[in-house]
């Protein structure tokens, strides 16, 4: 059994968003579409999910073409992928979704087995006051952190 090897990470939607909850889903695929994602060619930041008659979708995501495809062979680079969950998930989803202000945001790509996987976020958006609150404790927390390092590392010198 393979361990799971992250691809690509959306940082920025950790930031813009609060993810409220995760879900793991397959993608389906073309050939050209998995050679150019194993080369690091893809960007899911403006990527998003969306519920269509009774599927799950990925719209937005952009997988660049493979360069040494043929013109016959390649991909529609910003095409809509197909992703694979279960039903159950779906109708939990759907019920999760209608309520307002929430969205369903790719929050990375990953290999697991050989399969691309995308961990997808049910999340809701921040204002910009709440990110700036958001940054301050973080970086809060860390100079916490910093100052009870330094606490400990001088009463160990003593």
């Amino acid at each position: 059994m393979m361990a799971e090897k992250t691809i690509l990470s959306n940082r920025k939607a950790y930031h813009d968003y609060e993810v409220l909850r995760t879900i793991d889903a397959g993608i389906v695929l073309t050939g050209t579409e998995i050679k150019s994602i194993r080369s690091g060619r893809v960007n899911i930041r403006e990527a998003y999910g969306r519920i269509e008659d009774r599927e799950l979708w990925l719209v937005g995501a952009h997988i660049s073409p493979y360069a040494a495809a043929g013109e016959y062979f390649q991909h529609e680079p910003y095409r809509r992928r197909k992703l694979l969950v279960h039903k159950s998930e779906i109708i939990e989803l759907r019920r999760a979704l209608s309520e307002r202000g929430l969205t369903l945001v790719p929050l990375r790509l990953y290999f697991n087995d050989g399969f691309v996987k995308v961990e997808l976020g049910v999340a809701r958006g921040r204002k910009n006051y709440d990110k700036r609150q958001v940054i301050a404790k973080r970086d809060a927390d860390r100079r916490i952190q910093q100052a009870t390092r330094q606490a400990v590392t001088s009463s160990r010198d003593r």
